[in-house]
């Protein structure tokens, strides 16, 4: 049996664990899945996070994939990730380049097991800007630039891919290029605000396959993780983990110590527990029910016919739940059609989940009509509710550690 072959019946300790450790945020991307803005106040507090960090070692967790919201915003962020490279947690994070300046980035660069993800979702200010907002292409690339002349090495710039930045694929490897970093690419989830947007932003059918052609020749340079093993129904399965790896080797603790199945799919229905409660993490993993039985054998159910089950496997459980579909039929997005006729066939007695998780600063987008697919500047509004509320940093740096070693 492979080794790809023992993830679908989970493993003692995930190896793809996604840690949101706050909902606050400076920008409010219309397609956030966690829907942040605001912070919450019940988030894990410092020792609280760092409890969890000392269990992620003796389950011996490699490493973990930080974010938010806006990870660096929490004035402890600095401590926390010094305290789990020095328990042999390396570190991942994803920001949108906000607090690294000269200074973050030199520290970043004297650090061992750290590694940094920079959001960019368009390879222009015009495309990036309309999704994350005005500025923002900016400040990613101002990080970029802070890091590669710090001498990082190889950071990542992670793209959402929407209908606006497909053709952009080439540009996005050449910026990658530019600043010595690595392009991954993920999918756009109907999760969070991301379901608002998803009609107006997901790539079409035409895209799906061009995005395919160009992952086939270009992917062995570029990380997708389990984001595109969909579109091995056209053939040739991709580079990457080509299963659904919801509770298996994924998972996700949110701010609050909810451990969710899957980052994209913050909704009761795939919630396992919480790493406050006795156990900690280790209970949720080991001992919870959902994820038991989502480790069961997969029938397959309407997919099971179609001969190209065995490279899809069905598609992402995230994407068919949001979008109102059964978890054991078509992806919304299968590239034999399959998913395009269930959503069709949706009538007004279907019901489309919404997850109960909102931290947006402002209404949901479907009120106030469809995204434009015309690109131009989105107005700046001034935050009702101060994201940072609660998040008061001095700008001092005299506690804050940047650790050099670990595992």
């Amino acid at each position: 049996m492979k080794l790809v072959d023992h993830f679908q019946y989970g493993l003692n300790s995930p190896i793809c664990l996604t840690w949101e450790l706050t909902y606050a945020c400076n920008l409010a991307c219309v397609h956030c899945l966690s829907s942040s803005g605001r912070r919450d106040p019940r988030e894990l507090t410092t020792e609280e996070a760092k409890g969890v960090v000392d269990e992620l070692q003796k389950m011996q967790v490699f490493y973990v994939n930080i974010g938010g919201g806006e990870p660096t915003v929490r004035p402890d962020f600095w401590e926390l990730l010094d305290y789990a490279v020095s328990h042999d947690v390396g570190v991942k994070f994803s920001t949108n380049g906000i607090k690294i300046d000269e200074k973050r980035a030199a520290q970043l660069a004297a650090s061992d097991y750290v590694d940094v993800q920079i959001s960019l979702d368009g390879a222009t200010a015009e495309v990036n800007d309309q999704v994350r907002g005005p500025g923002s292409y900016d400040t990613a690339v101002r990080a970029l630039a802070n890091l590669a002349d710090a001498g990082f090495g190889q950071p990542k710039i992670s793209v959402v891919m929407t209908r606006q930045n497909v053709d952009q694929l080439d540009d996005f490897k050449a910026i990658a290029d530019r600043f010595g970093a690595q392009l991954r690419i993920t999918r756009l989830r109907p999760s969070g605000r991301g379901a608002d947007v998803w009609d107006e932003l997901h790539p079409t059918a035409a895209q799906q396959r061009q995005l395919y052609d160009w992952l086939v020749a270009h992917g062995d340079n570029v990380l997708t993780g389990d984001s595109f093993f969909h579109l091995s129904a056209y053939g040739e399965a991709l580079p990457g983990l080509n299963l659904c790896g919801a509770g298996r080797v994924v998972c996700l603790i949110d701010p609050v110590g909810d451990v969710y199945a899957c980052p994209f799919a913050i909704h009761d229905n795939f919630l396992a527990g919480n790493v406050r409660s006795p156990g900690g993490f280790e209970q949720v993993w080991r001992g919870s029910e959902l994820f038991a039985q989502l480790r069961q054998p997969q029938t397959g159910g309407a997919c099971r016919s179609c001969g190209f089950y065995d490279s899809c496997q069905g598609g992402c459980m995230a994407a068919k739940f949001f979008t109102g579909l059964p978890l054991d039929g078509p992806d919304p997005e299968c590239v034999r059609g399959f998913g395009e006729q269930a959503l069709a066939a949706r009538d007004g007695s279907t019901t489309i989940p919404r997850s109960d998780v909102d931290h947006s600063r402002s209404a949901p987008r479907n009120s106030r009509g469809p995204v434009p697919l015309t690109l131009g500047r989105r107005p700046d509004k001034a935050c009702e509710t101060s994201p940072l509320a609660g998040l008061a940093d001095d700008g001092s740096d005299s506690r804050l550690r940047v650790a050099v070693g670990g595992s």
